[in-house]
């Protein structure tokens, strides 16, 4: 990529780091996206000799990209997003990713889609990634920024995104099980 062209998609890129999720981290403070793709792309490396038949540097790479939308509409909580927010930052993103230059803009356009889709082991395993960082960490913040909802979201969310997998059922086990420790520590 020519250096004005990596400097520009870095420049929006950028913009994740100081985008704000919903959850808060174990130190008290908002997490932002950036930190959140950082952590799922850390998880997808971990995992990698569980998965021995999938292709975890493609993994990888859609952990790393699948919130780049976020940098034009900012963070919506997956309980708040509606399909309105869906479609907007989809458009916009795409319209991001056409403006990047060969190859770049077909493999990107390519990863969407098969991430969309989630027919492929590599997108399954992303999106559990996905959803079972956000619990994760939802165990890791103060209890107290919980919100009411968040107690049975977080002892019930992303089992359906882990079940093709015994290895990632197992370990949304352990992570409910963390969350009912929390809640019973907090009565």
């Amino acid at each position: 990529m020519e250096p004005r062209a990596l400097l520009d998609a870095l420049h929006i890129a950028e913009r994740l780091k100081d985008t704000p999720r919903h959850c808060y981290t174990s130190g008290g403070r908002r997490e932002s996206v950036a930190e959140h793709s950082w952590r799922i792309t850390l998880m997808a490396y971990l995992v990698k000799d569980e998965f021995p038949e999938a292709d975890m540097d493609k993994v990888i790479r859609m952990c790393i990209i699948h919130d780049l939308g976020e940098c034009f509409t900012g963070d919506i909580p997956t309980f708040r997003k509606t399909q309105a927010d869906e479609d907007t930052e989809e458009r916009l993103l795409y319209q991001w990713v056409d403006s990047l230059p060969e190859p770049y803009c077909a493999e990107l356009r390519a990863l969407y889609d098969e991430m969309a889709e989630r027919k492929t082991l590599e997108a399954k395993i992303y999106k559990a990634m996905d959803s079972l960082e956000a619990v994760i960490q939802h165990n890791e913040s103060d209890i107290g920024t919980w919100e009411p909802h968040e107690y049975e979201l977080n002892l019930n969310y992303a089992w359906d995104k882990v079940e093709f997998s015994p290895y990632l059922t197992a370990l949304r086990q352990a992570i409910r099980e963390d969350t009912e420790a929390k809640i019973e520590a907090a009565k």
